[in-house]
């Protein structure tokens, strides 16, 4: 395996008798994110864990940043910034003093932890908090400081899972920028998240995980190029807008199976830009006063639920 990202090829782990992993892959390159998606005890907490050399695979192979976590684990820790979903915190120390000692703890002098402290309070926007204790810290802030503390020792590789718990619209925002910013100065992030629509606004890629395995290219690229729903709205009002909407587009070819309506306007099935370009024209063409013209849902979460809906079938 090269060096740099993550590497991980036919990881399997199992809890007496229970396949937690039965055959994950996924390659992370640095200088980006990448989305670790699936559903409730797919396998992706278990998979976090063994990447920040909490535990042990059974089989596979993996590198962070180049290093095997399970032959050096303390390798693979100076590489890596781990995010747990939860973190607990020192209640008594301040914000301040909790970085200054995770620094400590990762071998940094105590004048360059003070001032590493200084720089990550600034970046995440805890100033007003930085000498209170954390255990004033509401869930959202709490969160702040968890990833400043992944961050203390400017690791080469991010392990973010659910970063955005907890935090409000603006701070969601802000995350992902800094999330953008991180993976532009050349680090690796792994983000695993269950808010679709915020991963698919910061990451590059997504390694998708059901039932312990890595999903296939070949299942993926059907889920991609599914029939996908598009959102229509118009400046004419409810039932009228729709009408206008869903004649443009039986005229342009679309059947009445793939239309339906709701409080928002009309749904439209398509299978792919191509078809919802020409609807777009179609529209214009016949005088329909488009307002909002857009993909229902976002491309992780539409793979997402297409390959839920396939393992169904």
């Amino acid at each position: 395996m090269a060096a740099g990202g993550i590497q991980v090829e036919g990881v399997r782990r199992s809890f007496a008798g229970v396949h937690a992993l039965v055959d994950a892959s996924l390659d992370a390159p640095p200088g980006a994110v990448t989305g670790l998606i699936g559903p409730n005890g797919s396998g992706k907490t278990t998979l976090m864990l063994i990447l920040a050399s909490l535990l042990r695979p059974d089989a596979g192979s993996v590198r962070v940043d180049g290093v095997d976590p399970v032959a050096d684990p303390a390798g693979a820790r100076r590489a890596l910034g781990w995010m747990p979903d939860i973190l607990g915190s020192w209640a008594t120390l301040t914000v301040r003093e909790t970085l200054v000692t995770t620094g400590r703890l990762h071998g940094i002098g105590k004048e360059a932890a003070r001032q590493r402290a200084a720089e990550l309070i600034a970046l995440i926007g805890l100033e007003q908090l930085a000498d209170r204790p954390t255990r004033v810290l509401s869930r959202g802030q709490k969160q702040k400081l968890s990833l400043a503390r992944a961050l203390v020792h400017d690791p080469s590789v991010l392990l973010l899972d659910e970063p955005a718990s907890g935090l409000d619209p603006a701070a969601r925002i802000e995350l992902r920028v800094l999330v953008r910013r991180l993976a532009d100065e050349g680090r690796t992030v792994l983000v695993s998240s269950h808010v679709l629509a915020e991963l698919d606004e910061m990451a590059d890629g997504a390694v998708y995980l059901e039932q312990g395995a890595t999903a296939s290219a070949e299942r993926l690229e059907r889920a991609r190029t599914s029939l996908r729903e598009w959102r229509i709205r118009t400046l004419d009002p409810g039932e009228q807008g729709a009408g206008l909407v869903a004649a443009a587009a039986r005229a342009a070819g679309i059947e009445a199976e793939r239309m339906r309506a709701d409080h928002q306007g009309l749904l439209v099935q398509v299978s792919g830009d191509a078809e919802a370009a020409a609807l777009l024209a179609a529209l214009v063409a016949g005088g329909v006063r488009i307002s909002a013209f857009a993909p229902a849902v976002g491309d992780l979460e539409h793979t997402f639920l297409d390959l839920g809906r396939e393992h169904l079938a």
